[in-house]
């Protein structure tokens, strides 16, 4: 018997662990939807050095898999690099499947900047893509955007849940990437001229916030799209019928990686809170 909409789970993925920031979004808004997250970690990180080709067969090969194997309803596609080169293929290739992306947060960053001068911090292959381009364009006509590839951040952050790295290394690596990368950006607070506004082109670098809040100051605001996306993966399913019943008990999450399992399960554990137990491993998808 086939397994009704609303009884049929989620599905998100990323290149690697960055995405848990947006199901850690999507679990907030969406409590009783069951969630199969996948993270390719095998194959991290796209933004920097994967080309738009192999991306785009990843996402395909990713989501055929996770909708022959767990029936999803729905893909959030948790990656700025992956809805920036396949998004697109992907809905014209399964247009049954309704996918969410997520992208640089320029509009709401523009919308708010009292400065009208915004920093953007996102992968190589982000700020390089044609879809990143166009949003760019789109939002231009009253604000100066300040735009820098983070070539690394990615990585590191990814690396920071890899045994036997130890953790002062990683946070120091990943401090002086963000200092790094937000130094090339210019001087941020709130007088004019300074940037007053940072948005997290990428789903990895929320788990840096704290040390570009350090860096960028208090007055700042720092934006990334994990409500926004989880609020649209909300609309979406109740336009098509296919939410969860609130009487049903909180939804059940399950990983899975391509990458190193341990990595997996630690980072579920430190941001998500959840135990190993979820965290499964994957050859291929």
């Amino acid at each position: 018997m086939t397994q009704a909409p609303a009884a049929r789970p989620i599905g998100v993925f990323d290149s690697g662990i960055g995405g848990l920031s947006v199901l850690q979004a999507l679990r907030h808004e969406l409590p009783h939807e069951d969630f199969v997250y996948l993270a390719d970690s095998g194959n991290a990180p796209y933004g920097d050095e994967k080309g738009e080709a192999f991306v785009q067969g990843r996402t395909l090969a990713i989501a055929r898999w996770l909708r022959a194997q767990h029936g999803i309803k729905a893909l959030v596609v948790a990656c700025n690099t992956a809805t920036a080169a396949a998004v697109e293929q992907l809905r014209a290739t399964l247009p049954d499947l309704p996918a969410i992306g997520v992208e640089p947060a320029l509009k709401p960053a523009a919308a708010c900047s009292q400065t009208h001068h915004v920093g953007v911090l996102a992968t190589r292959g982000t700020v390089g893509s044609a879809r990143f381009q166009r949003l760019l364009e789109a939002h231009s006509a009253h604000t100066r955007f300040a735009v820098q590839a983070c070539d690394g951040l990615a990585r590191a952050i990814e690396q920071s849940t890899e045994e036997p790295l130890p953790a002062t290394e990683s946070a120091t690596k990943i401090g002086a990437l963000c200092a790094q990368y937000t130094g090339a950006l210019g001087s941020f607070g709130l007088k004019t001229g300074d940037i007053d506004t940072l948005v997290l082109g990428c789903t990895h670098y929320v788990f840096a916030k704290d040390a570009l809040r350090t860096l960028v100051g208090p007055e700042v605001q720092i934006l990334d799209t994990g409500a926004a996306v989880a609020r649209q993966t909300r609309r979406i399913l109740a336009q098509a019928g296919a939410l969860a019943h609130a009487e049903t008990e909180p939804g059940q999450i399950t990983l899975y990686t391509t990458g190193q399992l341990a990595a997996l399960q630690a980072a579920a554990g430190r941001w998500l809170q959840l135990p190993a137990r979820c965290c499964a491993a994957l050859p291929s998808a």
